[in-house]
């Protein structure tokens, strides 16, 4: 089966700042392009890191409370007192950024994000080079595929070659995204991989099984 990947769903070109890009440029960015991270680039455009609103807001957390590290401080207290005294992306930015090429699976996009909290990843070409970006938002665009879509995907992919399943004898609804299968199958066994298989189809959102063994 064919599985969407990045390239299906995000967003061509991207906003980025330089490591000297300032802090007050970095927070304009943020506001006027309503985003909460920008990825950072070299020369050549490679991303180097990202910055994201909460790499920014320690300078409102420990305004006036100096560089100097309390003893009871954790590592991530310290970390943010020292980024309150950043001004510049490079010394703002977490690196190395987590990434995404445009051939990344929606799953493992999907993955990144949720591992590393993330709701933006930048995505790059085989050099490293910035070419656009995916938001968790954009990874739902993967429902919007019509019912009809999804059903023929099915039948002419999913069920396609499976031992123990004629297609003929299926019958496969699709309503909202929820995949509705009723029929025979060879063995009552073969159901729960049946529905595993279907479940991995891009866009379904349920599998309801009314399948009995023939």
């Amino acid at each position: 089966m064919s599985r969407w990947n990045v390239a299906d769903v995000m967003t061509i070109g991207a906003i980025s700042v330089r490591e000297d890009t300032p802090f007050k440029e970095i927070v304009d960015l943020l506001e006027a392009h309503a985003i909460n991270a920008v990825p950072v680039v070299d020369g050549s455009d490679r991303v180097v890191g990202v910055v994201s609103s909460a790499d920014l807001v320690p300078k409102i957390e420990f305004a006036g409370d100096g560089d100097q590290p309390r003893s009871f401080e954790g590592r991530h207290t310290r970390q943010a007192r020292g980024k309150a005294q950043a001004t510049a992306a490079g010394e703002l930015m977490n690196a190395p950024a987590v990434t995404v090429t445009s051939t990344t699976s929606l799953v493992a996009a999907a993955r990144a994000m949720e591992h590393d909290e993330l709701k933006r990843l930048p995505v790059v070409d085989g050099s490293g080079r910035l070419i656009g970006m995916v938001t968790r938002r954009d990874l739902l665009k993967v429902f919007l595929r019509t019912d009809a879509d999804i059903r023929r995907e099915i039948v002419d992919e999913a069920l396609k070659g499976v031992a123990g399943v004629q297609r003929s004898q299926l019958r496969v609804e699709v309503d909202d995204g929820v995949v509705t299968l009723l029929g025979e199958v060879e063995h009552g066994s073969l159901v729960p991989a049946l529905i595993h298989r279907i479940e991995r189809v891009d866009g379904v959102v349920d599998v309801v099984s009314h399948l009995s063994p023939a």
